[in-house]
Formats: C-alpha cells, structure tokens, sequence
C-alpha cells in the first residue's frame, strides 16, 4: 500500500470540513471536560501558566501545581517580579525545569516589552521565551479565538487518524503537511474554536488515547480513515528515535546539627539553578575531599535511578553526620572553593528551597 501524499492529506481534509469541526464541537459542549480550573477562562496568564505545565506532565500531577502557583503568583506582574528561586522552589517536583526557568523569563518580557498585557496573535505570543508554536495556538485560541491550530502530541495522533496521514512525523516536512490539513479542518466560526480546540485536548487525554481508542464512542468514528483501514494505533507513523544516554554521580549528604549542605547548581544543565547536595563524578573524588579519616565514617545509601526524556541518570547518596565545628567549616571551606554558592541549610526548612524531586524524596524521606 503507497503512502498518502501531501496532496492527497490535504484533499482528504477539506473533504471533512466542516462536518468534522462541527461534530468536534459539539461533542466537546456535551461529553467534553469542564472541570478543570484552566477550562472555560479567557485569561491568558492562566491559560498559558497550565499549558507549560501540561508539557509532558500529566493533568492529575499538574493540578496541585497550578493552583499553588495561582496562590503564590495570582498574576503575571507577581510572577515577573519574583525572585527565581521563589519560582524554581515551587515547581520542585514537576519536572523538566527549563519550564520554570522560561516561564520566569517569559513573565518579565510580557511586563518589560508589553506592559503587562499577553499579545493577542499566536505569531506574536511566539516571540516571547518558552512559547512555541504549539502553545501561541492554544493561548491565542483559547482567549482571542484566533482560527489556527494547535499541534502537541495528543492532536497529532488524533488528526493523524482521522485523516489517515500515514508519514513518518519525524520528518519536518511531513509534520508540516499535516499542520497544514488541521488548518483547512477548523470551524468556520471564530466564536467555536474554545470548543475545538479544547474537542481536541479532551478527544486525545480519553477516548483517542495511544492504547486500545474508544472508536466507537467517538464522534469521528464513520470518517476516520485509521479506524476503516482497521489498525489506528499505527498512527502516529514517528520512526526516529530518541537517542538515551547514562550518567552517574555521586552525592555528598553532609549533616551538621540540624542542617544539610546545599549548593546552587550553574544556569545551565538539567538542575540549573536548583539546589542539591554536592555532586561528584566518581567515589574517588569524593573520598579524596573527605580524607581517609572522614571517609570511614561515609554511610553509603541506596543507589537511584533517575529517568529523564534523554537520560538514564544513576544516583549514589553518601552520607555523612558531622559532629565537629571545625570539620564542618573545613569542609565548608573546601565545597564553597568547587562552588561558590552553597550554604547550611535547616533540614526544617527544605520546603523553601528549590530541590530536584530525587533529592527532596532523599533528604525529606
């Protein structure tokens, strides 16, 4: 069997249109999901806050973030003008930190470059750090009705189905054609694309799900083309794979009274700007800082794993109860010379700081 061509992607669209919109959105109006906070608002602060935080997180996880977030920062001007490490020490946790780090930047340009106000153009919304053409659509169609599409994963594998696009995705132009078919298939009405775009959010999260869809309760159901050609969890067609790698550390839990040693990670890297305990490349370096004498006191813990989209990463905690002032002010010494920020820090209060989930699991546990 040939492969569809772009031609025959975008045929196939406009022979859809406008009946697959209208299903979308009504289907959305009656068995969509409405009870999400983000839902139903046309604030685009909030909008775009649950979007970077639904990227590659799952609802039920982002949920308790959100509304922590809206407590601690209710608008975009309070999130511009706090500090970092505020931000970065309430998404402990979340994940995929460069979020936050985005998230932070991108508030300020909104205040500095824009007075505060979200543009109302998903070409402009793309000038700003953090947002992608993904996310500009969904802002822009949320809170502007702008008619354009949104493309994350879920509408990918929800479009790809419907309209039988059978391309490897990991090719650029093939993504291309089919951004361009889900353009040609959105509702007439600028007033409808809330509910579209949302039909294809919830379409995606509970019935066209990657595993075993929900055909037959869907409202595409007679005109998807993968559900006739009898496979649809073939689509998305994405061969590339992505390349893993493995890293191992080892880190240094030092405890002085009451207080565990933190430093500040660079500005760049997968922790950048989070607070760990000191990491080493190898035990060697590690027992080397110690000295013989503090290294047979080391009480080894278990060794972790920590898995990131790219990485295997392979923790081994070692640690250390310090019971000597001027041991504990060497070794202070001697960190703060590998790293300039660190500092004693209450075990009482970790809460406060911006800890990689790992470590406040670790510390906290």
């Amino acid at each position: 069997m040939s492969a569809t061509s772009p031609a025959r992607l975008l045929q196939q669209a406009q022979q859809v249109t406008p009946v697959l919109a209208e299903r979308l959105v009504a289907w959305q109006r009656q068995e969509g999901r409405h009870h999400l906070p983000w839902q139903g608002v046309r604030d685009p602060y909030r909008v775009w806050l649950s979007e970077i935080m639904l990227q590659q997180t799952q609802v039920s996880t982002v949920l308790g973030y959100f509304e922590r977030f809206l407590q601690r920062f209710p608008d975009v001007q309070a999130l511009a003008a706090a500090p970092l490490d505020d931000v970065l020490t309430l998404w402990s946790g979340l994940g995929y930190y460069s979020r936050a780090r985005n998230l932070h930047r991108c508030a300020q340009a909104v205040v500095s470059q824009h007075g505060g106000v979200f543009p109302r153009s998903s070409e402009a919304l793309q000038s700003l750090p953090g947002i992608g053409p993904s996310t500009s659509a969904a802002i822009a169609a949320f809170c502007f009705d702008e008619r354009i599409s949104i493309m994350d994963g879920n509408v990918k594998r929800v479009l790809s189905r419907v309209l039988g696009w059978d391309q490897d995705l990991s090719v650029k132009t093939h993504e291309r054609a089919l951004w361009e078919a889900a353009q040609a298939v959105l509702p007439a009405r600028e007033g409808d694309m809330p509910s579209y775009t949302q039909g294809l959010m919830d379409l995606g999260a509970t019935l066209c799900t990657q595993r075993k869809p929900a055909c037959l309760t869907c409202p595409w159901s007679d005109i998807c083309q993968a559900r006739v050609k009898g496979d649809p969890e073939r689509y998305p067609v994405k061969t590339r794979k992505l390349k893993r790698s493995e890293r191992e550390s080892w880190l240094l839990w030092l405890q002085w009274q009451d207080q565990v040693w933190l430093q500040q990670m660079p500005d760049k890297g997968v922790w950048a700007g989070l607070w760990t305990l000191p990491l080493l490349d190898d035990e060697q370096t590690l027992m080397a800082l110690l000295g013989d004498k503090l290294g047979a006191l080391i009480e080894p813990q278990p060794r972790t794993k920590h898995v990131l989209t790219h990485l295997d990463w392979y923790l081994n905690p070692r640690r250390l109860v310090l019971g000597d002032a001027a041991v504990a002010a060497r070794l202070q010494r001697s960190l703060t010379e590998m790293a300039s920020s660190g500092r004693w820090v209450p075990v009482a209060d970790l809460d406060n700081w911006g800890l990689p989930a790992p470590l406040r699991r670790l510390l906290q546990g």
